[in-house]
């Protein structure tokens, strides 16, 4: 890196690359990039000096070759002018996850690895970690709700890391201990199939040097690593970490005793509401407690742990109503996301507005998400969110509409979402996606709270 001054991101308002611009901004590289739509993360690294603009305009890239670094994410597309300029004119390029994989070198590497639960899971490390007092450098895939912030920056030698299975981007990773919280099928438009797609979570646990955590069931076996292996799990008394004498409170917060292979930690009260979260507490203290960290401190973390933006993230919570929204935008999340807020709130009615995020994923699981989608009582399926997909014939949310089950359900398009809900009575709501859906946060919960401030 001495021989770069200047780094270049293509793609810089993405979530990992937004944390990794930081990182570079804090050690005194010029940093600037590109991002197709400005949104709050992009305005935020405009705020802290980081140049960003928002058309393919090639003016905007450093023209000293030689001292600039450009790192891009796959999500960029090939024929991108500024892509092609680069490539043409010889700089250096490298994808985020190499990037990634470079600054965990020499460094103690926690990841979280999993089809879903990681963020949530990976930044709880993080908080505990930074608790305790020992501190860590972080890359998130999500903004911690403690800190503010998708990067954490500290002198110790420990950093915790999202490692993110897109384009097998994990496998630059060489993690000291790592947890693997799932692996249903996703990105099959990279992976092909399955069997695929699980072949590279065996292939990382095979990059693991000291401990490896997985989910119970999940078919990673003690020769798939070198790493000593353990098991986690809510209620299984096999694994190795599970979860004893569960209590819910009215606000919807767990308090349970967590068995590990060295006793119990008793009275652990999450800090964030939901049951997913009873298991999200059980993979990170996982990971603490193999780390080192005492039992105290672990309880004490995961109790002052305010969550993520946009997992499980409440915005509006009264009796009679209540606003979450969630990231989810696999079947097996939305399941899981839809499941929580039920056992939550187990007396009320649950409204799910979902934005389906890509067509490839829309076709590979539309019986799925329409399974997972049908255990609310009520749907509302938004178009589909392309991301970095054209079109395919065919494919459109009412492939997953058509397949409902629930008792009631409304397809609309996204503009209409705002007016429609003006007429609706809901009593708790839930948004979820991965697309541009956030932009209706804001929206919405000034829309409800004034109703429960008795306004129409």
């Amino acid at each position: 890196m001495s021989k770069y001054s200047k780094i270049y991101f293509l793609g810089i308002g993405g979530i990992g690359m937004s944390a990794i611009a930081r990182y570079y901004k804090f050690k005194g590289y010029a940093v600037a990039g590109y991002d197709r739509t400005p949104s709050d993360l992009t305005h935020a690294l405009e705020d802290e000096g980081i140049e960003v603009h928002y058309n393919d305009d090639v003016d905007y890239i450093p023209k000293d070759v030689n001292s600039t670094l450009v790192v891009y994410t796959p999500a960029i597309p090939e024929d991108l002018k500024e892509m092609v300029f680069i490539r043409e004119q010889g700089y250096t390029l490298i994808k985020r996850s190499r990037m990634l994989g470079e600054l965990a070198e020499g460094q103690t590497c926690l990841a979280v690895a999993g089809t879903h639960g990681k963020t949530t899971t990976s930044t709880m490390v993080a908080h505990i970690i930074t608790d305790c007092g020992e501190g860590c450098s972080a890359f998130l895939g999500g903004i911690s709700k403690n800190y503010g912030t998708n990067l954490l920056m500290s002198q110790s030698p420990t950093m915790v890391a999202e490692a993110d299975e897109f384009d097998r981007s994990f496998l630059q990773l060489h993690p000291a201990i790592a947890l693997i919280t799932a692996m249903d099928a996703d990105h099959l438009d990279i992976y092909g199939t399955h069997e695929e797609y699980c072949k590279a979570f065996r292939q990382f646990a095979g990059k693991v040097s000291r401990k490896l955590i997985i989910k119970k069931g999940l078919p990673v076996s003690e020769a798939d690593t070198k790493a000593k292996r353990f098991t986690y799990s809510i209620e299984d008394t096999d694994a190795d970490f599970h979860a004893e004498n569960i209590l819910r409170d009215e606000f919807g917060h767990y308090t349970f005793d967590l068995v590990h292979p060295k006793g119990r930690i008793e009275g652990v009260r999450t800090g964030i509401p939901g049951w997913v979260n009873i298991e999200n507490s059980i993979g990170a203290a996982a990971v603490c407690l193999c780390h080192g960290v005492g039992g105290e401190a672990v309880k004490q973390g995961i109790g002052s742990f305010k969550g993520v933006r946009r997992r499980l993230d409440v915005h509006v919570n009264t009796p009679s109503l209540t606003y979450i929204d969630d990231y989810a935008h696999h079947p097996q999340e939305l399941a899981s996301a839809i499941s929580s807020i039920k056992k939550m709130f187990p007396e009320r009615k649950l409204t799910a507005i979902f934005q389906p995020h890509l067509f490839t994923r829309t076709r590979d699981f539309a019986d799925e998400f329409a399974e997972s989608l049908s255990l609310a009582d009520k749907v509302v399926l938004l178009d589909i969110y392309p991301a970095r997909e054209e079109p395919i014939e065919g494919v459109t949310s009412e492939i997953i509409f058509n397949k409902l089950t629930c008792p009631d359900k409304v397809l609309l398009k996204r503009e209409e979402l705002m007016g429609w809900l003006a007429g609706e009575e809901v009593d708790v709501l839930g948004t979820f996606g991965a697309g541009n859906i956030d932009r209706f946060i804001g929206p919405v919960t000034e829309l409800l709270e004034s109703r429960t401030n008795g306004r129409k």
